[in-house]
């Protein structure tokens, strides 16, 4: 189960970037590049609003689903020794 989430974290974070990457800044962004001129995306007008909407949809996503391993963590003990261990020697506290 860990290692699922792990992987459907992995993915969303990759699709987060690439959501936020097409959003258009204040000067303009690489939204136009993908549909053309304006707020039009493949011939979808207002599509700033559907990357806004797709963008706090992942980040929520992301949220829940890293609170979520960290529930599933605690109740089992803290995972594997040895991945803990490691992740914990990364940062310092071990």
């Amino acid at each position: 189960m860990v290692v699922v989430l792990t992987v459907v974290i992995a993915l969303i974070c990759i699709m987060l970037m690439g959501v936020v990457l097409i959003q258009k800044p204040k000067g303009g962004g690489l939204d136009a590049t993908f549909g053309g001129t304006g707020n039009q995306l493949l011939g979808a007008n207002r599509s700033t609003d559907f990357i806004e909407k797709v963008t706090w949809g992942l980040a929520i996503a992301l949220f829940l689903l890293c609170i979520a391993m960290s529930i599933l963590l605690a109740s089992s003990g803290g995972g594997s020794g040895l991945r803990t261990g490691f992740i914990l020697s990364l940062f310092g506290m071990m």
